[in-house]
């Protein structure tokens, strides 16, 4: 018992530092910005219409606080007008708006009550009511709930004070103002949940793009390695053979370079097995590199096989080849025939009926590969999800060293170009 007791006292003792910091200090949320979702509406709509609505309020709030009959005095248009001035502030300082709508409405209520017949509501008119509903709503949209609740509790607390000093019979009616506040910081701390639920659906929207897209990438890297596996793999098994082969081509080898061999090919074998055991994660995830284990990696040599299967797709195919053709490093040679590879895929998904060529140019510190389309005859169709053909492209390219750029021509087609280096930049 003395622990709850303690507990209590200590709950208490930090209830004035926890009320000044929820209804003073604590910052509210900020307006949304111009790019946020109903930010359109918020400023220019509402703001007319609460306008409206405070001016309409404080008219009807100036007759509420003389005797009828009587001429109006000064301090009573004073106390409206200010009433209605500190309503329109809560639409940039919720909180210091609330708290001098609440002042007011004390000072209003006890200069009212005198002049009050007993048949009117009391402590709070139907002006009142209104104008201190309004201010915990506009709170309500910029503080988290429990604020709104601790404002509630405070609005409905000076209300009761304020109808127990009276000087005649009243009409009581704080069960009425109660329901009426209490609805505005519902409908208030709903519309707030459902502002920050859709700010949070927009950082997670982004979130999940960002996450998409890096997964694209690594699965294209990881395709990328898959393929250029074979490519290192063939050239670990012939150092590791002509190793083995050398001592069998000299004349009375000494030990030395048979040791050197010996250890050079025993290198190779366990690099390549390594190799296969890294990259073999990678190639049983995906079903058809299973299929194509054995297959050998294409190369420019495959090209005018891939343009004949375009062309049998109904697609027309020109090529041209300028420079001499030669052999090419393994990873220049895959990475060319598949940029062409993807360049066409992409003009057979989305430029149908548009006529393609393909030119391929040796140079002496590199190779070019460059697909044009003219304009398609009908738009192409969707592809849902991210596509891989540009973002493959561009990381064969990054991975040489080389430089791709694609965009639209002039006449309504697409080109691609890449130039891959001979050499590693490296």
């Amino acid at each position: 018992m003395t622990g709850v007791g303690s507990r209590t006292w200590r709950a208490l003792r930090g209830l004035p530092r926890m009320l000044r910091k929820d209804l003073w200090s604590a910052p509210v949320d900020p307006v949304p910005p111009p790019g946020a979702p109903g930010a359109s509406v918020w400023r220019p709509v509402f703001g007319m219409l609460l306008t409206f609505v405070a001016t309409f309020v404080a008219l009807w709030h100036v007759p509420d606080l003389v005797p009828h009959g009587a001429a109006i005095p000064a301090y009573a248009v004073l106390l409206a007008v200010l009433q209605a001035v500190s309503l329109l502030a809560g639409m940039w300082h919720p909180l210091h708006a609330w708290w001098a709508s609440l002042l007011l409405m004390v000072v209003s209520v006890r200069i009212a009550e005198s002049a009050m017949t007993p048949g009117e509501l009391f402590p709070w008119t139907g002006s009142e009511m209104t104008m201190q509903s309004l201010a915990l709503l506009l709170l309500a949209l910029r503080v988290h709930p429990r604020r709104a609740v601790l404002a509630l509790a405070l609005s409905l607390l000076a209300g009761l004070v304020s109808s127990a000093f009276v000087t005649r019979g009243h009409d009581y009616a704080m069960d009425a103002g109660a329901l009426v506040a209490i609805t505005a910081v519902v409908i208030g701390t709903a519309l707030r949940a459902l502002r920050v639920a859709r700010a949070q659906l927009v950082v997670q929207s982004g979130l999940t793009q960002e996450e998409r897209a890096r997964r694209t990438l690594l699965e294209e890297r990881n395709r990328i390695a898959r393929e250029l596996h074979d490519v290192v793999a063939h050239h670990m098994s012939v150092i590791s053979i002509q190793a083995q082969v050398a001592p069998h081509l000299v004349e009375n080898p000494s030990d030395e370079l048979r040791e050197n061999l010996a250890g050079i090919r025993e290198n190779a074998v366990e690099a390549l097995a390594e190799l296969r055991r890294v990259l073999g994660v990678l190639r049983s995830q995906d079903a058809a590199a299973d299929g194509l284990r054995q297959a050998p990696q294409p190369t420019l040599e495959r090209l005018d096989e891939l343009i004949g299967t375009v062309r049998s797709a109904g697609v027309s195919v020109a090529t041209k080849t300028t420079g001499a053709r030669r052999p090419l490093p393994p990873g220049v040679e895959l990475s060319a025939f598949r940029i062409v590879q993807e360049a066409l895929s992409n003009v057979l998904r989305h430029a149908p009926g548009a006529r393609a060529r393909v030119e391929v140019g040796y140079h002496c510190a590199a190779v070019t590969v460059r697909v044009t389309n003219t304009a398609p005859d009908a738009p192409g169709r969707r592809m849902r999800g991210v596509g891989h053909g540009l973002l493959g492209m561009r990381e064969r390219t990054t991975m040489l060293g080389g430089d791709l750029t694609h965009g639209p021509t002039p006449g309504g087609g697409y080109e691609v170009m890449a130039t891959l280096p001979l050499e590693d930049p490296s």
